[in-house]
C-alpha cells in the first residue's frame, strides 16, 4: 500500500494518528465511507506502527460517549455508547488499535479550538464562517464538552513522547465545561459580530440527520494526575470570557476587543 510504502520509506520512530472525519451528517449518509476514514485507516497505521516498532499515539474522541444520561462527567473504563457512525467507528479503532499495538497511548480529545485547514471545520472556523458574511448559527444550549485549546493539545502529545508515559487511554480535556451555545456567544462577542445571527435550540429541536450527543463533560483526572500542574488550561482561559447568562453576547462591553483580534489571541492561543 502507499501508506507501507511512506513507512518503509522513512521509518518512523514515532506516529502520531489523528486520522479520521468528524463531519457527522456525511459520515451517517455514507457509513462505508465512515469506516474507511474513522477505522480503517488508524487500523492500517497501527498496522504498520507495529510492523516497524513505531512509538503510537492515537487521537480518538469523546463522541464515543452519547452524552444521553445528561450527567457528563465520564472517565475512560465507562462503557461506551456511540450513537452515530462518526463515534462508532472511532470506538471500534480504539479497541481494534490496542489489540495491535498494546502500548498505544489513545487521547480522547473533545473539540480542538484551533484553526483548521480548509478554515472551516473546526468550531471556531465554521462558527465565524457563518458570521463573518451576516449568516445565522443555530447551536445546541444543551451539548457540552470540554474544549482545548490546540496548542495545548501538541503540548500534552509532546509531554508523552518525552516522557515514560503509561500506555492506555486518557481523557484530554480542558477544564471548563462549554455548551455549544457557549461557545458560539463567545466568539459572537469577541469577533465583534451581529448578536442576532446567533440562535440557540435544545438538541431534540434540530433534524433527526446526524444524532446529537449530550452532556459529553470528560473527567480528565487520570491525565492531569500525569502532567504539571495547569499543564492544560480552560478554554476559554479568562473566567470574563465566559458567559454569564444567555443573553450574555448581547449585553457585554465589547469595547476592549475591538481594537485587535480577540478571536485569535484569546480563544485560538490564549493570551
Amino acid at each position: 500500500s502507499s501508506l507501507e510504502y511512506v513507512f518503509e520509506t522513512h521509518r518512523f520512530g514515532t506516529v502520531i494518528d489523528a486520522s479520521g472525519n468528524c463531519a457527522l451528517k456525511a459520515c451517517e449518509c455514507d457509513t462505508a465511507r465512515s469506516k474507511l476514514l474513522n477505522y480503517a485507516q488508524g487500523v492500517e497505521t497501527a498496522r504498520l506502527a507495529k510492523q516497524y516498532n513505531s512509538v503510537l499515539i492515537r487521537i480518538s474522541t469523546d463522541m464515543v460517549f452519547s452524552g444521553a444520561s445528561g450527567l457528563g462527567g465520564y472517565v475512560e473504563t465507562d462503557p461506551k455508547d456511540p450513537i452515530h457512525n462518526y463515534g462508532k467507528h472511532q470506538s471500534e479503532a480504539e479497541e481494534a488499535i490496542q489489540d495491535l499495538v498494546p502500548n498505544v497511548v489513545i487521547l480522547r480529545v473533545p473539540l480542538p479550538m484551533d484553526y483548521a485547514p480548509g478554515g472551516e471545520a473546526g468550531a471556531i472556523d465554521w462558527i465565524s464562517y457563518r458570521f463573518r458574511p451576516g449568516r445565522p448559527a443555530t447551536l445546541y444550549t444543551d451539548e457540552y464538552r470540554n474544549p482545548i485549546y490546540g496548542d495545548d493539545l501538541c503540548r500534552v502529545v509532546e509531554y508523552i513522547l518525552s516522557h515514560e508515559f503509561p500506555s492506555g487511554i486518557y481523557h484530554c480535556g480542558g477544564k471548563r465545561l462549554v455548551s455549544l451555545y457557549q461557545i458560539g456567544q463567545i466568539i459572537n462577542a469577541l469577533g465583534g459580530y451581529n448578536p442576532d445571527l446567533l440562535i440557540g435550540c435544545l438538541r431534540t429541536e434540530a433534524g433527526p440527520l446526524p444524532p446529537r450527543v449530550g452532556h459529553l463533560g470528560i473527567n480528565c483526572t487520570k491525565l492531569y494526575s500525569l502532567l504539571p500542574d495547569n499543564f492544560i488550561r480552560p478554554w476559554p482561559f479568562l473566567d470574563s470570557l465566559f458567559p454569564t447568562d444567555p443573553l450574555w453576547h448581547k449585553t457585554v462591553d465589547r469595547t476592549p476587543w475591538t481594537k485587535f483580534d480577540a478571536v485569535d489571541q484569546y480563544l485560538v492561543r490564549g493570551e
